[in-house]
């Protein structure tokens, strides 16, 4: 296992990982708050993580979509795109709506992946880190290798289906935009085709200029039921090769 995890993550951030996880968080470095675990505080929030926890220790669960609002969207906007490709693939939905990557781990060493052994995580986070805080990407992109080391941990038989960032805001040249892309440039390298395997379906979004249409992104953040259409057709092949494996 350590094997696996050295090869999976840079030296730097799987040291600050096993600092924070062993020995606390005071022995990692402030500016690292994105693989520092910590929770949101908002009541709507516990209360969901709290149900997610229920839900993940009384049903046989192959499929876990980790995330932000976007993956908590398949429940709102993409609910009758879930239906039709999820509803019947023992599939549960860990987005929540505001996390960055220090929420996403709190909740993963919380109790949401205690007891189950699925085949496959979809793991999408870091526009938050974004859009919040504009973290730099590098610091974004260890918050992410933090959560594929959790994973690892505790998952050791699930394979993970790292996605790229989705783009934001409509048009290429935007901050935001270049942020999430210079994010997705990191997360490429952490793919290794056995465990990790990485897809990027931003082009699916965009027109012929990179722009995003209010179609499929309303907000130029969260997708549309069009836009969740298109998330679950870009990724069928290979979610459908990787339960099967």
């Amino acid at each position: 296992m350590c094997r696996r995890l050295f090869a999976l993550l840079p030296w730097f951030t799987f040291c600050l990982v096993v600092a924070q996880l062993f020995l606390g968080p005071a022995l990692v470095p402030a500016e690292q708050k994105t693989v520092l675990p910590a929770p949101q505080t908002e009541a709507w929030w516990t209360e969901r993580h709290e149900r997610a926890v229920s839900r993940v220790r009384r049903a046989h669960v192959d499929l876990l979509f980790i995330g932000d609002s976007i993956t908590q969207g398949w429940e709102e906007e993409g609910r009758r795109v879930w239906d039709a490709y999820y509803g019947h693939r023992q599939a549960v939905n860990l987005g929540f709506n505001g996390d960055c990557t220090e929420n996403v781990l709190w909740r993963l060493q919380q109790g949401e992946l205690a007891g189950i052994a699925p085949k496959l995580a979809v793991v999408m986070i870091g526009t938050n880190n974004t859009g919040i805080r504009q973290d730099p990407p590098a610091e974004t992109a260890a918050g992410i290798e933090a959560i594929l080391a959790t994973l690892h941990a505790r998952l050791p038989h699930t394979k993970i289906l790292l996605l790229a960032v989705f783009p934001r805001r409509a048009s290429a040249d935007d901050p935001l935009r270049r942020i999430n892309a210079a994010i997705n440039d990191r997360l490429r390298a952490l793919a290794d085709r056995h465990r990790v395997f990485f897809l990027d379906l931003g082009p699916r979004f965009l027109d012929g200029q990179g722009r995003l249409s209010e179609d499929v992104m309303p907000d130029a953040l969260h997708p549309s039921e069009q836009g969740y259409r298109l998330w679950a057709e870009g990724m069928e092949d290979m979610i459908r090769t990787l339960l099967e494996d």
